[in-house]
């Protein structure tokens, strides 16, 4: 299959796949099989930007979701889904939140909230179950974070959506030149 593999298997047969060394990799594609989540995995080398990424996964760039942690307070932290090419529109967010202020937690403490290194944040198989805010961009198929460098999860939007019991709404705006 190259560098895919389906996953629709529920978890006995999860069990049985990772005795014979085929079964998930990450904690992030082993809560997808667990929930039944029906996804491509695509391992690839590194990539610099949302046009490798997306070209790594076969898809347009604006397929390709970030997942960010946000920190509203302390140990009061949200996941938000933003699609490939956009940014975080704060106060739409602040708003959409009821607060007035929000930041981007430190790198080791985002690692403490999910147990993923930054760049491969996925809300799937984190330490802890936040909850999710996904822009109203985040349809169709969507590729998001595996939980490890160059593993990414290939699932129906609508699928994850429903699945993490997000929030949708329009809390996005186009990415500013230079920005990541």
């Amino acid at each position: 299959m190259g560098n895919e593999a389906r996953s629709t298997a529920g978890a006995g047969a999860d069990a049985v796949a990772r005795a014979a060394g085929t079964g998930p990799s990450t904690r992030a594609e082993a809560a997808a099989v667990a929930a039944g989540l029906d996804h491509v995995v695509t391992r690839h080398g590194p990539v610099s930007s949302l046009a490798e990424a997306a070209a790594a996964r076969g898809l347009e760039p604006e397929q390709v979701v970030k997942t960010i942690v946000v920190r509203l307070g302390e140990d009061d932290h949200r996941f938000v889904l933003v699609p490939g090419g956009r940014e975080i529109a704060w106060p739409r967010l602040r708003a959409l939140l009821g607060v007035n202020r929000l930041s981007l937690p430190p790198a080791e403490e985002a690692r403490e909230v999910t147990g993923y290194e930054r760049g491969s944040i996925t809300p799937l198989g984190s330490l802890r179950a936040l909850p999710v805010v996904a822009d109203e961009r985040v349809r169709g198929t969507v590729s998001i974070g595996g939980g490890a460098p160059g593993v990414a999860l290939t699932v129906a939007a609508e699928d994850l959506l429903t699945l993490l019991d997000a929030v949708v709404a329009d809390v996005t705006r186009p990415q500013q030149e230079g920005a990541s």
